[in-house]
């Protein structure tokens, strides 16, 4: 199992982040797990900071309370330097998937947009996980360093640095680097909103 790593977000911020937005959305444990697919069980030890979520079950939550994945990211620093459609590179927000080899730095500076702007970053060996997901909205990108194997509706690609990709993100995907090196992809979506 893949798990998120803690070093960038803490368990209690994706705890408080989740209750906080269930309780906003009236929703009570039973009728997020039922929404979910995760049992009460989990979802309070996740809201009490007890559970590290893998992130296909912190996928499966923002997918319940209609938030993008990104919604659990880290927090940028808020800077009066800048207007505020204007991301500094020091205020990324960022998520770390711990044993996936993965690193995701939100570029879209906060707010509510139309579309999500990602760094990917994904080390030798690393991946999204050996199952395909799925997810509301649809998702492009192009290769900026190494080689990613993607894998669309069972059908994979392996794409080298320079290609490019568009796919719908109910499509079930998944994705590796299949590189000796690092892989680094600009990644765009078009997520939920709240």
């Amino acid at each position: 199992m893949t798990y998120l790593d803690t070093g960038t977000v803490s368990l209690s911020e994706v705890g408080e982040r989740i209750r906080s937005l269930r309780q906003k959305r009236e929703m009570t444990l039973q009728q997020l797990s039922e929404q979910s697919g995760v049992s009460v069980g989990m979802l309070s030890q996740m809201e009490r900071g007890r559970s590290s979520p893998t992130i296909r079950t912190l996928q499966r939550v923002a997918d319940a309370l209609e938030v993008p994945l990104n919604w659990f990211f880290s927090t940028p620093e808020v800077s009066r330097d800048h207007p505020r459609w204007v991301l500094p590179h020091s205020h990324r927000r960022r998520i770390a998937l711990g044993d996936m080899k993965v690193i995701k730095e939100l570029l879209s500076p906060p707010g509510d947009g139309k579309v999500e702007l990602l760094l990917v970053t994904i080390e030798a060996g690393g991946s999204s996980g050996p199952v395909a997901y799925t997810h509301i909205g649809e998702d492009a990108g192009v290769v900026l360093e190494g080689r990613l194997l993607l894998e669309v509706d069972g059908v994979p690609a392996t794409l080298e640095a320079g290609d490019a990709f568009r796919f719908a993100s109910s499509l079930p995907h998944r994705f590796e680097n299949a590189d000796a090196g690092r892989t680094r992809v600009l990644w765009a979506n078009t997520p939920p909103f709240y």
